[in-house]
C-alpha cells in the first residue's frame, strides 16, 4: 500500500506541477461551460414556444417539457464525446515520458512492484480525472435554483456516475497504449484513433440487427453510457466497464512486465 501511495503522490504532484494539467481543466470547463449555456438556452426557448403556441391554441394546457432533465441528458452526452477528444491528452505522457526520460528504469528497478505502480498513475489519472469533472456539478446547482419542476438528481448522479465509469475505461485503454512507446506524441495520435474507431462503431452499430449486431451493440462502450444518462443504473453496464478497467491495467501490467524481461 505504501508503494501505491508513493507513486499516487509522485504523479499528482507532477500533474499540476506542469500546464498541461490545467490547460486539460480550463479548456474542458469552458468548452462544457458553453455546450451546457447553449443546451439550456435552446431548450427553455422551445418550452416558451411550445406555451405559447398553446395559448394561441385557444388556451390549452401547453405541453410538458422536462427541461432540467433534458439539459441534464444532453449535457452528460456532450461530455462523453468529448472525452474520446479529451483523454489522449492526459494519458499519452503517463508511461510514454517516463521511458523517454529513463525514470522508468529506475522505477523498475526500485522496491516497488509493477502491480503498485501500475494502480498508483492509475489513481493519479483518476484523481486528475474527476478534479477536471466536479466543476461541472455548479453548472446543474445554478440551473436548479431556478428551475421548474425541481432537479431530477437521480438522473444526474446516474449520469456522472456513466461519465466516470467511461472515464476510467478510457484511462486505462490509454494508459496502456503510453506503456507500448517512448514518444508521447505517438501515444496521443494512437489512442485518438482508438478512441475514435470506438466513437466511429458505436455509431455503425446503433442500427444494426441479428446476433452478430447484438454483440456488438454490447462491445460499445457508448451504448452502455446511455442507459445512465436516462437515470437507469444496469448493472450488467457497470460491471462491463469494471471489466473494461481491469482489462486495461492487466495489459499495462503485462506490458510493464515484458519491459523487465526484455532488460534482463
Amino acid at each position: 500500500m505504501k508503494g501505491i501511495l508513493a507513486i499516487y503522490r509522485r504523479e499528482l504532484g507532477s500533474y499540476f506541477a506542469s500546464p498541461i494539467a490545467y490547460i486539460v481543466i480550463g479548456l474542458f470547463l469552458v468548452v462544457t461551460g458553453y455546450f451546457f449555456s447553449n443546451i439550456l438556452g435552446i431548450l427553455v426557448e422551445r418550452a416558451m414556444m411550445a406555451q405559447m403556441q398553446a395559448m394561441q391554441r385557444g388556451g390549452g394546457a401547453p405541453p410538458d417539457i422536462d427541461v432540467p432533465g433534458l439539459v441534464i441528458r444532453n449535457f452528460v452526452g456532450v461530455i462523453s464525446t468529448m472525452l474520446l477528444f479529451l483523454m489522449p491528452m492526459l494519458t499519452m505522457g503517463v508511461y510514454a515520458e517516463e521511458r523517454k526520460r529513463g525514470t522508468m528504469e529506475m522505477l523498475m528497478t526500485s522496491p516497488i512492484t509493477e502491480f503498485q505502480i501500475v494502480i498508483g498513475k492509475y489513481l493519479a489519472l483518476l484523481t486528475l480525472y474527476v478534479t477536471m469533472l466536479a466543476p461541472t456539478l455548479i453548472y446543474h446547482v445554478v440551473m436548479g435554483m431556478y428551475s421548474e419542476p425541481a432537479l431530477p438528481w437521480k438522473i444526474i448522479w446516474s449520469g456522472y456516475l456513466g461519465v466516470f465509469l467511461l472515464g476510467a475505461v478510457l484511462l486505462a485503454l490509454g494508459a496502456f497504449i503510453s506503456s507500448l512507446t517512448e514518444n508521447q506524441i505517438v501515444a496521443g495520435v494512437i489512442t485518438f484513433v482508438l478512441f475514435l474507431l470506438l466513437w466511429v462503431m458505436d455509431m455503425g452499430v446503433r442500427g444494426a440487427t441479428g446476433a452478430v449486431g447484438e454483440i456488438f451493440k454490447y462491445l460499445s462502450i457508448l451504448q452502455h453510457y446511455e442507459e445512465f444518462s436516462q437515470g437507469v443504473v444496469d448493472t450488467s453496464s457497470v460491471i462491463f466497464y469494471l471489466s473494461g478497467i481491469v482489462l486495461g491495467l492487466f495489459l499495462t501490467l503485462r506490458s510493464l512486465d515484458s519491459m523487465r524481461w526484455r532488460r534482463a
